[in-house]
């Protein structure tokens, strides 16, 4: 059951935020959650949603994905492999968020392609900000749109 992981979760938050010498008040802060609802989150009395799950995880400059599993939110066993791919990509000091951004769209699109995408949702998300970037003039859904051709032209070289 879910309640189970919830503890796992909260304590991995708090040795998270204690590596990140944060004390609960200011992670709170950071992540726009109260400090009371955080607490109860670390003492494994409430179970976050994804969202906030995501606020924290930015604050601490952490995988969501991580707190997503230890939640009981993605199948650890048949998403570890995605997680690390991701909490990598995320890690990677050579790469500006907007790069990170468009290459886990990229990755996103092959695992996809290949039948281990995501559900609906997440992909309508990400289809969803691509765009929003293209319309806001950053060129985020440009360079999608030339990484996957270019993706294309090395899987295909053929066609």
């Amino acid at each position: 059951m879910a309640s189970l992981n919830v503890g796992n979760l909260g304590e991995y938050l708090r040795e998270q935020r204690r590596n990140a010498q944060l004390s609960l008040r200011q992670l709170a802060d950071a992540a726009g959650v109260s400090n009371p609802y955080l607490s109860q989150i670390e003492r494994g009395l409430r179970k976050p949603s994804a969202e906030v799950l995501q606020q924290v995880a930015k604050a601490l400059r952490i995988s969501a994905e991580t707190l997503y599993v230890r939640a009981g939110i993605l199948d650890a066993e048949r998403d570890r492999d995605d997680v690390e791919t991701r909490a990598v990509i995320l890690a990677d000091p050579s790469l500006n968020e907007r790069q990170k951004q468009v290459l886990l769209q990229v990755y996103e699109s092959f695992r996809k392609e290949n039948g281990f995408g995501t559900d609906a949702d997440a992909d309508a998300d990400a289809d969803a900000d691509v765009k929003a970037d293209a319309d806001a003039g950053t060129g985020a859904g440009v360079d999608a749109d030339a990484a996957v051709d270019g993706a294309e032209t090395v899987k295909n070289p053929h066609s």
